[in-house]
């Protein structure tokens, strides 16, 4: 699948108020041909350098819009994780078998409810893991669109500049992530076999929900560090393992951490 129609796929696949934050692949694109084709389509040089200077100008304006999406939504991950486990000890300290009024049906129904809002948080980062990984390789890939056609070489410096943006680093959701998932482990534990059934049926369900987006988003995130796809290159974040007999959705694939350019 080429990149554009990947991207499109995945702006379709994640949380509807994401969808206007993905890069703005197609229109430059559409700078590139147009910078590429100028020694015959545009009369003077004037031109040429307004046509660049534009794909520079959208860039940087694409850079902008991954950060202030990207912090905003890391600031509401980090309040959100307080109040999840702020939740759970409010339910076991009422309604937990030492709580102030024990009731195993009320205890059970409200952690059912968390556990639910867990998972679904859950996804919602792993979303954003794969937002800053798919706008990183779509920089990547234009920047190198750009080089090849023009004669340029925008992409060294450029990218050295992404390696130092916020949207870049996941670190802080990453530990997020971890932490989630120690929670899971530890408050809400699920036989293996369960377990195993889970992934199944989030792998096969049909219609849409934040579980089976984040499945979607998992494989993409596995296809595009692939070494040998259309996306790999000496730029790109590096593989994505997965292991299909793995009890759990996220052990099914293991975020590595962004490697630095070479």
């Amino acid at each position: 699948m080429k990149f554009g129609k990947r991207l499109k796929h995945q702006m379709h696949g994640t949380l509807p108020g994401w969808r206007d934050k993905f890069l703005s692949y197609k229109d430059l694109k559409k700078l590139v041909k147009l910078i590429s084709s100028a020694p015959m389509l545009l009369e003077q040089a004037s031109e040429y350098g307004k046509t660049e200077a534009e794909f520079v100008y959208l860039l940087n304006n694409e850079i902008e819009k991954f950060n202030a999406f990207f912090m905003e939504q890391e600031e509401d991950f980090i309040i959100r994780n307080k109040e999840l486990q702020q939740r759970i000890q409010r339910v076991t300290d009422k309604w937990g078998p030492n709580g102030r009024q024990p009731s195993m049906t009320i205890y059970e129904e409200e952690m059912g409810k968390t556990r639910k809002d867990i998972v679904d948080f859950h996804g919602e980062m792993v979303l954003l893991v794969n937002y800053s990984n798919i706008n990183y390789t779509g920089l990547a890939k234009i920047l190198k669109k750009y080089d090849k056609r023009t004669g340029g070489l925008l992409r060294l410096p450029f990218i050295q500049k992404i390696l130092e943006q916020p949207f870049f680093t996941t670190d802080n959701i990453s530990k997020l992530v971890k932490a989630c998932e120690s929670t899971i482990d530890a408050v809400f534990p699920v036989e293996e076999e369960e377990r195993k059934r889970e992934v199944k049926e989030a792998v096969t369900v049909a219609g849409e929900g934040i579980f089976r987006n984040t499945v979607a988003a998992l494989l993409t995130m596995q296809e595009i560090r692939r070494a040998g796809s259309s996306t790999y290159s000496q730029y790109s974040l590096p593989p994505l393992n997965l292991d299909a007999d793995s009890s759990d959705l996220t052990q099914l694939f293991q975020l590595s951490p962004p490697i630095p350019i070479v």
